[in-house]
């Protein structure tokens, strides 16, 4: 059987002992490979650029600017690169304008190792997740405001912005299912549509669009 080619993973922390940590934490992963890092917006770009990786973590916080803008500046110039916000900070807000910056992740440095590898292969597929310490705050905000902005501007059906909001939320598929006690193909169906009325090509834009146009705060 054909050992499956590892996440190539990109580390963007302008602290030294942070990017050697998960470097050591990671070393036994084989899921992922580490092949570059940077402490800096000027060296991630360079570093993407040359080592190509598929999925980058990011803190919120860099030396010479912020994480907010790298992400907006490394979406632009490399799309298919998918953004995970590694961070200490607790506040839904900036979850929010992670995800508004085009993040596919945000999720809280205490994680363990094995939790890391599953969050960098959900977004590697096309994932948008956000740490369970937050998503409950993230939850209340999505729910602050209705579907009908939704239903309205982009002809979802009630619940077609219902699956919105929940991948929003940073749900998966499963887990969308469970919530709303529906089989997880009748889920991909639903996203298939919202995907197609929306006029985004995955979850990550939908994401962001969303929250872009307000249609959750």
């Amino acid at each position: 059987m054909t050992t499956p080619t590892p996440i190539r993973l990109g580390i963007i922390d302008d602290h030294r002992m942070v990017r050697e940590g998960l470097r050591t934490m990671l070393r036994e992963q084989r899921a992922v490979e580490i092949v570059g890092e940077a402490e800096n917006e000027e060296e991630a770009l360079r570093m993407i650029e040359r080592d190509k990786p598929e999925v980058v973590l990011l803190d919120i916080r860099l030396r010479g600017t912020n994480g907010l803008e790298a992400c907006r500046v490394i979406r632009e110039r490399f799309p298919d690169v998918r953004v995970v916000f590694l961070t200490v900070y607790e506040d839904e807000q900036y979850v929010f304008e992670a995800l508004r910056a085009g993040a596919s992740g945000y999720i809280l440095k205490k994680i363990g190792d094995e939790d890391l590898v599953q969050v960098v292969q959900s977004v590697r597929d096309g994932e948008t997740i956000v740490d369970s310490a937050l998503s409950g705050k993230v939850a209340l905000r999505a729910a602050s405001r209705g579907s009908s902005w939704a239903e309205a501007r982009y002809g979802l059906s009630p619940r077609e912005a219902e699956v919105l909001g929940l991948i929003t939320q940073g749900l998966s598929n499963q887990k969308i299912a469970q919530a709303l006690f529906i089989t997880e193909e009748t889920v991909k169906s639903h996203v298939r549509a919202v995907l197609r009325k929306l006029g985004v090509h995955d979850r990550t834009q939908a994401v962001s669009l969303a929250l872009r146009e307000g249609l959750v705060k």
